[in-house]
């Protein structure tokens, strides 16, 4: 009986903490594809706000302070995406240039 037991322990270990060998890594983060997912959200927050000032579930104190944050992180956002992809675009400039 102990024998058994000792089995189903063992058993049950190697089940919870094997890991296959199919198992991979997700695609690399790069700071371009998180601002644009922050963007995303961030909208979308902003069209949630939107929808719930208008059911009258916020109130309008909240509504305008919620929406400049809001739309200030936007802002934010959005000027390093353009930073990101002007810095992106002198560095294929100066590649070809060279070439």
């Amino acid at each position: 009986m102990i024998w058994a037991c000792v089995f189903v322990t063992a058993v049950a270990l190697y089940y919870t903490f094997h890991v296959p060998d199919a198992v991979t890594a997700g695609p690399v983060k790069t700071r371009s594809n998180y601002l644009r997912e922050r963007k995303d959200v961030v909208y979308e927050n902003l069209r949630d706000l939107n929808f719930d000032y208008k059911a009258g579930k916020v109130p309008e104190t909240d509504y305008q302070t919620m929406k400049n944050s809001l739309e200030e992180e936007a802002a934010a956002v959005l000027a390093e995406i353009s930073r990101l992809e002007s810095r992106v675009s002198r560095a294929d400039t100066n590649a070809k240039d060279r070439a």
